[in-house]
């Protein structure tokens, strides 16, 4: 039987469908490819250390297409955190603390813990009176929170900084998370803060101080 031309039509696009949300379902995250931090617009190099951290804000559309989530429509900017160890031993991230200090309204923010994401991507609210500028950076934690798929957690888990030390000549990034909900425009005149950086002898480094106006 031949099916008529408008049924035939809606069977094509039905099937285009179909086909997109599957491609969209098993999309997996793929961090961006990275250059060494010094070769940022927004980083602060320590020359003695040899130590260069750089802050790439995915504050755009366009370069947030990376993720599966839309961040940016629940007022959560990605901002991509590159380490680079251009000296002759490693160094320790695992005491490592980042805050993005906003002038728009004094904004002290420090990064969103996995639980908090989910909750924020699912439209829950939070169980607990911790404030947000508290929150450590997150490392890896076994906790999960409902209310999102497997695999949107799963890109939580793979998109976020992890490293916990960088090797001589070697480079480490991924994905600290802020929530800006309340900020008009988070990034004017901000400025964000890395203490806690230890080298080989476990001796904490300058913090590093990233303005993030230059910033494209």
């Amino acid at each position: 039987m031949i099916l008529p031309s408008y049924r035939r039509l809606a069977l094509l696009l039905a099937i285009l469908a179909a086909s997109t949300l599957a491609l969209y379902a098993s999309k997996e995250f793929e961090a961006p490819k990275v250059s060494r931090a010094a070769t940022y617009p927004a980083h602060d190099e320590h020359p003695t250390e040899k130590i260069s951290i750089a802050a790439d804000p995915y504050s755009t559309t366009q370069k947030a297409a990376i993720f599966r989530l839309k961040y940016l429509d629940k007022g959560i900017l990605p901002i991509n955190l590159i380490v680079t160890n251009d000296g002759g031993a490693p160094i320790s991230l695992t005491k490592m603390q980042v805050q993005l200090v906003a002038r728009e309204r004094h904004a002290k923010l420090s990064p969103l813990d996995p639980d908090d994401i989910y909750r924020v991507m699912a439209h829950a609210k939070r169980t607990d009176d911790v404030a947000r500028t508290t929150s450590p950076l997150p490392f890896p934690t076994k906790h999960k929170v409902g209310g999102l798929k497997q695999e949107d957690r799963d890109e939580v888990e793979r998109s976020r900084f992890q490293a916990e030390a960088v090797e001589p000549n070697n480079t480490q990034s991924g994905f600290l998370f802020f929530d800006v909900s309340g900020l008009d425009d988070p990034l004017a005149n901000a400025t964000l803060y890395i203490t806690g950086v230890r080298d080989n002898g476990r001796n904490e480094l300058m913090y590093f101080e990233i303005p993030l106006q230059k910033t494209p």
